[in-house]
C-alpha cells in the first residue's frame, strides 16, 4: 500500500512517522511546498519525496492532507476525483458552506473521508464511551470537559485559527456527539481575554466556558483556556446513575491537589502532541484499516460539519449573551 502525505509540518511529520511504522504500508510519499523540509522528513523515515506541483497526480492508494486549513479546499478538490481514501486534519474548512461543499464532493466521487479528531482514538476516552454504550454507566447524567493549552498561541496562528470555539472546542463538541450518541440541541457560551492581549487583537479569547444540552437531555459543562501554567490539560468526567468515570486524570495531569494525597503533576503533558501521541498513532492505523476496506469510517465528515455548527452557535451566544439552539445555525 502506498500513502501520500501532503504537508511536512508538525502533523505531517506525525503521520509520516506512524505510516512508516505500519507494516501494511509499503511506501510513504511526501509532498510539501518547501521541498527541503520534505526531504529532511523523508530521510528520517525512509519515505520518498514527490514534487509539490504534481503531487495530487502521483499514483497512490490513500492520501493524508496535513496542510494549513486555508489550503484544504484546493487539495481536496484535486484529489477527490480519484476516489482515494482521505485523512484530512480538522477542520475541513472554517465555514459551513465550504465544509458542506467538500462533503458533497466526497459523496459524489465515492471518497471515504476521515476527519482528524484524534481524541476519539485515546484509549481512556474510548473506555468512557464503551461504558456509556454498554450501559455500565447507567443513565448518563452529565459530562464535564476540560481543554487547557499549555502555552499561548503565536500571533500568526491566532490570525488564521478561526477562534477558540472553531479551533479548540470543536474537539469537545465532536466528543459530546460521539460519547452521547446524540446531537447537540443548544449552547450557552461566554469568553474573555484574561491575560494574553494578542487574542483581543483578533477578536478571540484566551478563556471560555460553555454549557451544552444534547437532544437526549445530557448536560455538559466545558471550560477552555489558551494557557495553563502547569501543562497541557485535556480530560473529562462522565457521571451516570450507576457509575462515574474519568479520562485524562493521571500522574501526568498538570494539576496540584491541595489535599496532597494524589500523585498528580508528575512529568506533566507539555502540548497536545505529548498528550495525544498514542491517540494519533491509533488514528493513523485506523485510517490504514479504512483504506484497506477493513473497517467503516471511524470519523466521518459529518463530525467536522456538526462540530463547526456548534462552534458558530457558541460565537453567536457570546455575541448575544443568550442561549442558541443549534437548529438556528444553517
Amino acid at each position: 500500500m502506498r500513502v501520500l502525505v501532503m504537508g511536512a509540518g508538525r502533523m505531517g511529520a506525525i503521520r509520516v512517522e506512524d505510516l512508516a511504522a505500519d507494516p501494511r504500508v509499503d511506501e510513504v510519499l511526501i509532498a510539501n511546498r518547501t521541498e527541503e523540509r520534505a526531504e529532511d522528513l523523508a530521510a528520517r523515515f525512509g519515505a520518498r519525496v514527490v514534487p509539490w506541483p504534481s503531487a495530487t497526480a502521483t499514483p497512490a492508494d490513500a492520501v493524508v492532507v496535513a496542510v494549513g486549513t486555508d489550503a484544504h479546499d484546493g487539495l481536496l478538490e484535486a484529489v477527490m476525483p480519484q476516489g482515494l481514501p482521505l485523512l484530512c486534519e480538522k477542520p475541513i474548512a472554517l465555514t459551513l458552506a465550504a465544509t458542506q461543499h467538500v462533503i458533497d464532493l466526497a459523496e459524489s466521487h465515492g471518497t471515504a473521508l476521515q476527519i482528524g479528531f484524534q481524541r476519539r482514538f485515546d484509549d481512556a476516552i474510548r473506555g468512557v464511551r464503551e461504558r456509556i454504550v454498554s450501559g455500565d454507566l447507567g443513565t448518563l447524567y452529565s459530562l464535564t470537559m476540560t481543554a487547557h493549552d499549555h502555552t499561548p498561541s503565536p500571533r500568526e496562528f491566532i490570525a488564521g485559527s478561526g477562534g477558540i470555539f472553531r479551533d479548540m472546542h470543536v474537539h469537545d463538541f465532536d466528543l459530546v456527539r460521539w460519547l452521547t450518541g446524540s446531537e447537540i440541541a443548544s449552547v450557552y457560551a461566554t469568553s474573555a481575554v484574561r491575560e494574553h492581549r494578542d487574542y483581543a487583537d483578533f477578536d478571540d479569547a484566551d478563556v471560555s466556558a460553555i454549557s451544552v444540552v444534547t437532544e437526549s437531555g445530557v448536560q455538559v459543562l466545558i471550560t477552555g483556556t489558551r494557557h495553563d501554567a502547569l501543562g497541557h490539560d485535556v480530560r473529562l468526567e462522565a457521571f451516570g446513575s450507576r457509575d462515574s468515570v474519568s479520562a485524562g486524570l493521571n500522574t501526568r495531569t498538570p494539576l496540584r491537589s491541595m489535599e496532597a494525597d494524589l500523585d498528580l503533576n508528575s512529568n506533566p503533558y507539555r502540548g497536545f502532541v505529548d498528550r495525544f501521541r498514542e491517540a494519533f498513532r491509533n488514528e493513523t492505523q485506523a485510517f490504514v484499516s479504512l483504506a484497506l476496506g477493513e473497517i467503516a469510517n471511524p470519523c466521518p465528515p459529518d463530525s467536522a460539519l456538526e462540530s463547526l455548527r456548534v462552534a458558530i452557535a457558541c460565537e453567536q451566544s457570546v455575541a448575544t449573551s443568550a442561549p442558541i439552539r443549534i437548529s438556528e445555525i444553517s
